[in-house]
């Protein structure tokens, strides 16, 4: 009985070594074909990336450049990196822009260093235009600002935007601008003046930022205070800011409209002016107005612009 037992029990040690060995080797495999599997991955993604770097330099050398000065919103939301490789793609052009505010991106058209602007300070474009500088403006997409700020501050949410602004000014509150004559900040002012409020920076709570949109609304979470924002900067970053949400949204005097224009080649006859009209017609046609309308759906549930270049 000892002996059988005995080599029942070995019988089992055995099987049981077997099983441990098949697992081991098992797991061996299915590791090397992870590990194969996302080699296979990351060398597919380097040769892509590898790919369109060659492409865009191909473009380069062959003067195929488009320059283009825009508004920081359009780099911030990540829409530009979105777009570039398609118009790359389906014109051989490679589009390379400067984000600076909506003053800034017209002051380099008018000084001939870009070819086109896409921006969204719809009086001051009218005035490139009318001045000679732009050749015609197109709209482009449109999405609204709002006004952010701390989830426990002492202002409400609502849609009534001049309400707030008179609580900030009265109560003192912190409110950050862009201060950089941007289309923001344009917008900004354009409130208080509607609103006949001429001190709001005798206010010891204004802060004037002259910085980007990113770092606008960073400096208003920091502070506890408020700021004006495009929406589409705001979803792309609203992650980062657990204490921050929207206080004021809706109004009609929050619309953000983008338009696109042309740098006169009668002002600069070095302009790539027929690279910026390629542009202008693939940016506002039906096939990559659908691109900007479904951009942001999938990561953030909402849109960050909607296209309207067909309702001029």
């Amino acid at each position: 009985m000892k002996k059988s037992s005995r080599v029942i029990a070995l019988a089992a040690a055995a099987m049981m070594a077997f099983s441990m060995t098949a697992c081991s080797g098992a797991a061996e495999e299915t590791t090397a074909a992870e590990t194969t599997a996302a080699a296979e991955e990351t060398t597919a993604a380097e040769t892509e990336a590898a790919e369109t770097e060659v492409a865009e330099s191909e473009a380069a050398a062959d003067g195929e450049v488009l320059l283009m000065a825009t508004t920081t919103s359009t780099d911030d939301t990540g829409l530009l990196d979105y777009l570039k490789p398609l118009f790359l793609e389906d014109t051989g052009i490679d589009l390379q822009w400067t984000a600076v505010g909506t003053g800034d991106a017209i002051q380099k058209a008018e000084d001939g260093e870009v070819d086109v602007i896409l921006v969204h300070s719809k009086a001051k474009e009218e005035e490139f235009v009318e001045s000679g500088y732009g050749v015609e403006r197109f709209q482009v997409m449109y999405n609204d600002f709002i006004i952010i700020g701390p989830k426990d501050g002492p202002i409400a949410k609502t849609d009534d935007v001049e309400s707030v602004f008179k609580q900030i000014r009265d109560e003192e509150l912190t409110f950050v601008s862009r201060g950089d004559n941007s289309g923001t900040h344009n917008k900004e002012t354009g409130i208080w003046d509607k609103l006949g409020i001429e001190d709001y920076e005798s206010n010891p709570n204004y802060v004037s930022a002259g910085a980007g949109m990113g770092d606008t609304i960073n400096m208003a979470d920091e502070m506890g205070g408020y700021c004006l924002s495009d929406r589409g900067t705001w979803l792309s970053r609203k992650a980062d800011y657990p204490d921050m949400d929207i206080v004021c949204e809706g109004s009609a005097d929050l619309l953000n409209q983008y338009g696109v224009i042309a740098v006169n080649p009668e002002k600069y006859p070095d302009v790539n002016n027929e690279a910026a009209n390629k542009f202008i017609e693939w940016i506002c046609s039906p096939e990559v107005q659908t691109l900007i309308g479904e951009y942001g759906v999938e990561e953030y549930g909402e849109p960050l612009f909607f296209p309207n270049a067909e309702q001029e």
